[in-house]
């Protein structure tokens, strides 16, 4: 049995995010000789699972990348990060990538790695088979897989029931080990090994959290879901779980706000930093992005903001939303359409903090209403 026929079998999904069919995407680099970047960079807020696994599981890393592509392999890793460091003292060919959101995306990894500036391309077909960019150069084929994906690849190969022993853990169509990183407000941060199905209290309580007690909980980083913590406290880390809820577990990264610090400024400076993390190349992040963050601020500011109670700040929660959809699907690449719907999720699970701050007050350690509150105050 070939690599692909094992890895089908596996259900192995990219770990990076997009939970894409890594059997399809291996198939597609063995047809068309494509090279292999190992995206090791930890672009997401919070995340830290790339560095876990160079620290921790580097020869199986090796092995894995081997299997998919041979020698023609290369390890993306942000500049002067420990990680690089790590890849480059075992001898291995790193892009060194700056250390931005966008740097990390994967038409970025493969614009840098063939001459090009750190900048997402807008793909005519997928880079896996080759083709060019916006400028006419030519692109070899190249394909792009997580460090964790490529470290999970090795362990399916390497076990005598390798497939099976993989869906052994977290559900049918969500199979596998995981990684996960737990970071903010909670007493022990770190990376928890886990699989899909599992509910995120006790996630949380792997990181010494007490669940419901925390404050929100952003569950995918920037790209995310804001959670209440009565929603935290019941809901399942799956996509079937968060989907009702806008989220998915998406790279495996969550943050929990402080209980006791004001949620509403905690999420103005995610907006911020996602308004300073545009690649200057396309209008939904270099003018839609700034303006969602400035709208989230008005929001934050309140009555200061030239508002009157709850008229004002309905009109300006329309005006967010409304910006928030105008971005999505219109840019090179889906950092815009992320940031639209941790902005949207944010308006939902904020909605008590939001009207604090229209009256003008703010009262952090508040606890939100919960889902069948809501209903009856509405």
């Amino acid at each position: 049995m070939n690599l692909v026929d094992v890895l089908e079998q596996s259900g192995l999904t990219g770990r990076g995010g997009a939970a894409f069919s890594t059997a399809t995407k291996v198939r597609a680099a063995h047809e068309h000789g494509a090279g292999l970047l190992v995206n090791a960079c930890d672009g997401e807020i919070g995340a830290v699972k790339d560095a876990f696994v160079v620290e921790h599981h580097l020869p199986e890393l090796v092995r894995g990348a081997t299997l998919v592509a041979g020698t023609r392999v290369r390890y993306a890793a942000h500049r002067g990060s420990a990680t690089e460091a790590r890849l480059r003292a075992a001898g291995l060919d790193v892009l060194a990538a700056p250390a931005r959101y966008v740097s990390s995306e994967e038409t970025s990894l493969i614009s840098l790695a063939q001459g090009g500036l750190a900048r997402p391309m807008t793909k005519r077909q997928p880079f896996v088979r080759g083709g060019s960019d916006s400028a006419g150069r030519r692109i070899t084929p190249t394909v792009v897989l997580n460090a964790e994906t490529v470290w999970r690849i090795a362990q399916v190969v390497e076990r005598p029931d390798g497939a099976q022993w993989f869906r052994g853990h977290g559900l049918p169509d969500e199979p596998g080990p995981r990684l996960v990183a737990i970071g903010g407000a909670v007493p022990r941060p770190g990376v928890v090994e886990t699989a899909a199905g599992v509910p995120l209290a006790a996630l949380l309580g792997a990181a010494g959290a007490d669940p419901g007690r925390t404050g929100p909980v952003i569950v995918g980083g920037l790209g995310g879901t804001v959670l209440r913590p009565d929603e935290a406290a019941r809901v399942t880390w799956s996509r079937a779980g968060l989907a009702p809820l806008g989220g998915a577990p998406g790279p495996g990264v969550v943050h929990v706000l402080d209980a006791q610090a004001c949620p509403v400024d905690a999420l103005a400076a995610w907006f911020d930093h996602a308004a300073g993390e545009s690649a200057g190349q396309c209008g939904p992040c270099m003018f839609g992005l700034p303006a969602i963050a400035s709208d989230w601020h008005d929001l934050a500011d309140g009555v200061r903001a030239g508002g009157s109670g709850s008229v004002s700040s309905r009109g300006a929660r329309a005006r967010l939303a409304r910006r928030a959809e105008s971005v999505r699907g219109r840019g090179a690449c889906r950092f815009p359409d992320g940031v639209a719907g941790l902005a949207s999720s944010a308006l939902r699970a904020l909605s008590d903090h939001l009207d604090d701050h229209a009256r003008g007050q703010c009262v952090p350690g508040r606890t939100p209403r919960s889902s069948h509150e809501h209903a009856l105050a509405h």
